[in-house]
């Protein structure tokens, strides 16, 4: 009996074990034939016009958004410049604003960025160039300890008789001394340095020509940097 129930048909047929049901098939199910689409209707002339509005619409979009990048672009690329200028003027350095500078200006005013570096670096502020100038007043008008007797003698004698017209500034060293300082008072380094440089003791000032010289260059960079802040839109 035992060796019977080892074989599942006659473990069946004994009734000593259940026949197992026939694993179900199920039947394919025939596939649903596919829809045509619906052919899309003409729009309306009432949807073709409000298609058009909203086209419209997104198009001043676009026109909005493209303003206000330029619109903030600009502005960051001011408050740069004038940090710069600010820093400049103040003698201090520039600091984390050098780099600013190289990101918003580099890439088309390498010149005037590294001018303007370079003045940061080695600061000359106004009042400074005010004070070495009236220090060196007595060598600016009178020709410095370096002058010959004889180039003492003929500005002396020049001084006294002085041909020009009336409309002409006069040459006189003393004259030309006080309209260079009166222009260095005005903050008009550039003009000042002019008139410097036609006084007898211009060579004795050496020192404050190269000094007023890196003034003037660092502040025309600062103008050029500004310009092109003004300049700048949204395609930085």
């Amino acid at each position: 009996m035992w060796a019977l129930a080892r074989y599942d048909r006659a473990a069946v047929f004994l009734g000593i074990a259940t026949a197992k049901p026939a694993p179900l098939v199920s039947a394919p199910q025939p596939s649903a034939a596919p829809v045509p689409a619906a052919p899309a209707q003409p729009l309306t002339p009432a949807d073709q016009g409000r298609v058009a509005q909203l086209e419209q619409r997104l198009a001043a979009v676009e026109r909005t958004t493209q303003m206000a990048a330029g619109s903030a672009g600009r502005a960051d690329a001011l408050v740069v410049a004038f940090a710069a200028r600010r820093a400049i003027d103040r003698g201090v350095p520039l600091g984390f604003i050098e780099n600013l500078l190289v990101d918003r200006f580099g890439a088309q005013h390498q010149r005037a960025v590294a001018t303007v570096i370079s003045a940061g670096r080695t600061p000359v502020r106004l009042q400074q160039l005010k004070d070495e100038y009236a220090a060196l007043e007595p060598e600016l008008r009178g020709g410095g300890a370096r002058e010959s007797w004889w180039s003492s003698f003929r500005r002396g004698f020049s001084s006294l008789l002085e041909i020009r017209h009336a409309e002409q500034p006069s040459a006189k060293p003393e004259t030309r001394y006080l309209r260079a300082s009166d222009r260095l008072s005005d903050g008009d380094v550039e003009g000042a340095l002019a008139e410097t440089m036609r006084l007898p003791g211009a060579p004795a000032a050496g020192a404050w020509v190269a000094k007023a010289r890196r003034y003037v260059a660092s502040h025309q960079a600062l103008d050029e940097l500004e310009g092109a802040a003004l300049m700048a839109g949204s395609a930085r």
